[in-house]
């Protein structure tokens, strides 16, 4: 249950973020999800074969409650963060033109009045 909630809260900033810079709403929305997910298997994929062919950490693999949580859970917060980050940035260079200003190029200061 926990988890649909964390799921929400990742969507819902993703979305806001990507309509206040005009952008595909649900498509970031998604994609903040799927980059939580992501980061979280890679993450879990890397310790694990650490684990097994070049350290010997001794992780409990069978409680995954404990594996997902010290494990997933900040590797997928880490990632969205970075994620959000990098795409407010990226939007905050983005200059908005005006379409109405677009139009009046070329025309007399006294046309466009």
């Amino acid at each position: 249950m926990l988890g649909l909630i964390l799921i929400y809260f990742i969507g819902k900033r993703f979305y806001d973020l990507a309509d206040e810079h005009n952008e595909n709403k649900w498509l970031y929305a998604i994609l903040g999800v799927v980059i939580y997910y992501a980061a979280g298997f890679v993450v879990g994929i890397l310790i694990g074969v650490l684990d097994l062919f070049v350290f010997y950490w001794g992780i409990d693999w069978d409680n995954t409650f404990k594996v997902n949580l010290l494990i997933g859970l900040p590797s997928g917060l880490i990632s969205v963060y970075g994620f959000y980050i990098l795409l407010e940035k990226k939007w905050k260079k983005k200059v908005m033109v005006n379409t109405a200003e677009i139009d009046d190029i070329g025309r007399s200061p006294e046309e466009n009045i």
